[in-house]
């Protein structure tokens, strides 16, 4: 019953081992030789500047939802836009009301200014 699986899980086996493999010999046998300078955390070269955990401006969060609903749009459009004719009215009506849905967001972030440019 469970047979086809089978091949899924030997390559996710595979995979696994050889990643813990080539980690576990890469500690191994990779140059070590740590420094001061090296152990210092990477900042542009540059010594780091205020706590490395900061607030994001809300600026942020709105370009992480633009390219949330661009990313979502083109994945579900796109494959919708390929067999649009075997879908029919009720295919039709599923994507006018996710394509309702996206507006709604876009229509809620020219609202609140994110695509302007600053």
């Amino acid at each position: 019953m469970l047979d086809p699986y089978v091949p899924i899980l030997v390559m996710l086996g595979v995979a696994i081992f050889v990643a813990i493999f080539v980690i576990t010999v890469s500690r191994f046998l990779g140059p070590q030789r740590p420094t001061r300078r090296k152990l210092m955390p990477y900042e542009s070269g540059m010594e780091p500047i205020g706590p490395a955990q900061r607030r994001f401006p809300v600026k942020f969060n709105l370009v992480a939802m633009l390219f949330i609903l661009f990313d979502i749009e083109v994945i579900f459009l796109f494959p919708y836009a390929l067999i649009y004719k075997d879908l029919g009215v009720p295919g039709l009506i599923a994507m006018g009301s996710f394509f309702t849905v996206l507006v709604i967001g876009m229509i809620y972030e020219w609202k609140r200014g994110a695509l302007t440019w600053d």
